[in-house]
């Protein structure tokens, strides 16, 4: 197993950015887990500028299977008084098959203070949650994580997943890479209503930091991943993402493709 602060320890320079090898243990299916994804383009435009401010925002564009030899490039597009923007790409020998734009924004004040997003109500912790059973599950999540359920078992008919999902590697991790690493653990919300038989892919994923430095306890982060939408081979979900304490860290959008 290769915890992602390893990964990056061993990766190799190169021009405009570094070079690195994705294992079988972070692959979710034939392609890597698209939280890793995510998290290695964080850290390649983290490298453009020593002194960006907290990221705000990412979005993600899942293009291409990766796997095996990996490259990542970033460049700044623009940097403001007050925010950065950077733009991120991951390739392979084909060509590109990940890309992500951040923008990285100082705290300001303002007037606009609205306390959204609470915690799902009767939400299990994770002391007394069950065990999500693990011997069908991707690698990157059976070799990577631990998952507990976060809610009783919901209705069938209902596109909602809530799980704690803990890393089990996590040491020195930027505290905002460790939390979209996890952010994308869940399965696509839609899967339960097709038998987890249908192939389904992310296409698109968007992610508002609500915090600039998110901490949790032991670990564990909670993930809500819900859909209101699926029809003619697609679906949009909403994914929640708290800490231990009920705090909210991570609104995110994300498009998947659905094959069946």
């Amino acid at each position: 197993m290769t915890g992602f602060a390893a990964l990056l320890a061993v990766a190799e320079e190169i021009e405009g950015g570094f070079a690195f090898d994705i294992a079988q243990d972070w692959l979710q299916g034939r392609t890597a887990y698209g939280g890793l994804t995510s998290a290695l383009t964080l850290a390649a435009a983290q490298r453009v500028d020593p002194e960006l401010p907290p990221l705000r925002s990412g979005q993600f564009a899942m293009i291409a299977p990766l796997a095996g030899r990996v490259e990542a490039r970033a460049r700044v597009v623009r940097k403001g008084r007050n925010a950065t923007w950077v733009s991120a790409e991951l390739s392979d020998g084909k060509g590109v098959g990940f890309t992500a734009s951040f923008v990285f924004m100082r705290r300001i004040e303002s007037a606009a203070d609205i306390a959204g997003y609470p915690m799902p109500e009767g939400v299990v912790l994770p002391a007394e949650a069950r065990p999500v059973p693990m011997e069908q599950a991707p690698a990157f999540l059976r070799e990577n994580f631990d998952a507990r359920f976060g809610l009783p078992k919901s209705a069938s008919e209902k596109a909602d997943l809530c799980w704690w999902v803990r890393l089990r590697q996590r040491e020195g991790l930027d505290p905002a890479l460790e939390a979209v690493l996890v952010g994308d653990a869940l399965p696509t919300a839609v899967l339960p209503l097709v038998n987890f038989k249908v192939p389904i892919s992310s296409m698109h994923w968007h992610v508002n930091m609500l915090e600039p430095a998110p901490t949790t306890e032991d670990g564990w982060w909670l993930l809500r991943s819900t859909s209101e939408f699926a029809r003619g081979g697609g679906a949009s979900e909403h994914i929640l993402q708290w800490n231990a304490s009920g705090a909210p860290v991570i609104a995110g959008m994300q498009s998947v493709a659905v094959f069946g």
